[in-house]
């Protein structure tokens, strides 16, 4: 059995809508298919002044179409302030994710790579740290951090940890359906050559799944699992 088919309950928790379609929507689609669960947490929105609030909208209307198309089974839209959350007071921060990873009660988390360029994905993955303590007998039995372009690459390096993968997810049969969400990130999607572009998204699917002998893959860092 491999890793993916152990899971039944996964939770991808995203710093802004289309993180979770770059960073591992073709996975998401492929446990839906299985009949797993998924559970989305989009941590963050937009606010005045910095963005418009139509546009906010806009986007969350977005990433609920691309969930429909993945298959997620519930979405979580958070109210904390994008591209401000070293404004959040830590236990607050802390609070609003651990809350819902209680409330879903997921084996399997997806966060973004802590070493990211944006300062609010290193925040949202300790929060989901701090959410995810093996304490007791109810916590997420395995851990993955997702790479996101434009994000993840980006990062200093030899300054700032690389995004090494060592866990693959085949998902040759499901990248479409990944390339068709992002196509409803609208207002999102960027011309090639611009990374959050549909040839970068199916161009790094090949060259990961290359790694492995597939077709297409999206790669992951293992954080912590518990057997």
């Amino acid at each position: 059995m491999t890793m993916i088919e152990t899971i039944q309950r996964a939770m991808v928790i995203a710093p802004h809508p289309d993180d979770e379609v770059l960073g591992c929507g073709g996975t998401i689609a492929r446990l839906a298919a299985m009949g797993r669960h998924v559970e989305v947490v989009v941590a963050t929105r937009g606010k005045p002044p910095r963005f418009d609030a139509a546009q906010v909208e806009r986007v969350q209307a977005e990433a609920k179409r691309a969930h429909a198309v993945l298959g997620v089974a519930r979405t979580h839209m958070l109210d904390f302030e994008a591209a401000a959350l070293d404004r959040v007071p830590r236990a607050a921060l802390n609070e609003g994710v651990a809350a819902l990873v209680a409330e879903s009660r997921p084996d399997t988390l997806f966060v973004p790579f802590p070493a990211d360029l944006h300062f609010d994905h290193g925040l949202i993955f300790e929060a989901a740290m701090v959410a995810a303590r093996p304490v007791g007998t109810h916590y997420p039995a395995r851990i993955l951090a997702y790479e996101t372009v434009s994000e993840t690459n980006w990062a200093a390096p030899y300054l700032t940890p690389a995004f090494q993968p060592h866990v693959f997810v085949d998902i040759s049969e499901h990248l479409e359906r990944k390339i068709e969400a992002f196509g409803c990130f609208e207002s999102q999607v960027r011309p090639f050559p611009n990374e959050r572009s549909f040839e970068t998204l199916r161009a790094l699917a090949q060259v990961r799944g290359s790694c492995v002998s597939r077709r297409a893959a999206e790669a992951f860092v293992l954080i912590r699992e518990v057997a």
